[in-house]
């Protein structure tokens, strides 16, 4: 009723899973990982507990082969699970019951595993599988741009009602204290893998960094400018501008005395249309 990737990028020491089903919530069931260990993705007639043990041999440093095999030979519903694991050093495995309804499946390639059930075809995880080989993009852009590939290959056959995107990297959650660097999920629409695509440029906008080359100085015409929108928008004041980024969820791409050219661009935008 899945499909999914699992991956790790050594670039950056994130883990990630991507998934979508047509099934309520695929984001609250499938996807697990934690940083320096690995990811986890657990379908078909799901075995929830292969998440949390799964992490956990993982942490013990069990490679992504022994972890699938130690989950599935415990499990007397081995038959109807599907698992895919990639560990600490982007080693990956795949595992499909026997008794996963039709299609069935997976691949493993360099840092990843591709899996799903109930498929169009073999076609979606191998779309899945090449679109994740070829991408240049980000780590998250990559993940969700291989699900949008396998998505685009027929996806579960059933039809489309949930997708998500979650990402682990050692303190790299919001305020540092946590690992899990990107947790977006969309529970029930008629087409949430597009919906997942516009959920994270809404989180890159949000938390992205800003690129020091493209800073503009908050000085002369410009300075004016500024202020002028903040004053139609109501904020006033040497703080106007921390003020209304404050409001709008743009404090992570304050920085003194320049400003962003996109929180340029959203400000322009929303004094216009006020």
């Amino acid at each position: 009723m899945t499909f999914s990737i699992v991956a790790f990028d050594p670039a950056t020491q994130s883990w990630g899973v991507a998934v979508a089903s047509k099934f309520l919530a695929v984001g609250a069931l499938v996807p697990w990982g934690s940083a320096g260990a690995g990811a986890v993705a657990t379908q078909a007639m799901a075995n929830l507990s292969y998440g949390p043990r799964g992490l956990e041999l993982l942490a013990r440093g069990a490679p992504a082969e022994a972890v699938v095999k130690e989950l599935t030979a415990a499990d007397p519903e081995r038959d109807h699970r599907q698992v895919g694991v990639v560990d600490s050093f982007g080693a990956a495995a795949t595992f499909t019951g026997a008794s996963c309804h039709e299609w069935a499946g997976g691949v493993t390639g360099e840092e990843f595993a591709a899996q799903g059930n109930i498929l169009k075809g073999p076609g979606v995880v191998d779309a899945v599988a090449r679109a994740y080989r070829s991408s240049t993009e980000d780590f998250a852009r990559r993940l969700l741009g291989a699900l949008a590939a396998g998505d685009e290959a027929g996806g579960d056959r059933r039809g489309r009602q949930s997708a998500a995107l979650r990402v682990w990297r050692a303190g790299a959650a919001y305020g540092g204290e946590l690992d899990l660097a990107l947790d977006l999920r969309v529970d029930d629409d008629a087409a949430p893998v597009a919906e997942l695509q516009r959920l994270l440029a809404l989180h890159e906008l949000y938390f992205g960094t800003p690129d020091p080359a493209t800073l503009l100085a908050l000085e002369g015409e410009l300075a004016v400018r500024v202020t002028e929108a903040l004053k139609v928008l109501g904020y006033e004041g040497a703080a106007a501008l921390e003020s209304w980024a404050g409001v709008e969820n743009f404090e992570e791409r304050l920085v003194p005395g320049k400003i962003d050219p996109l929180v340029w661009e959203q400000l322009q935008g929303k004094a216009e249309r006020a």
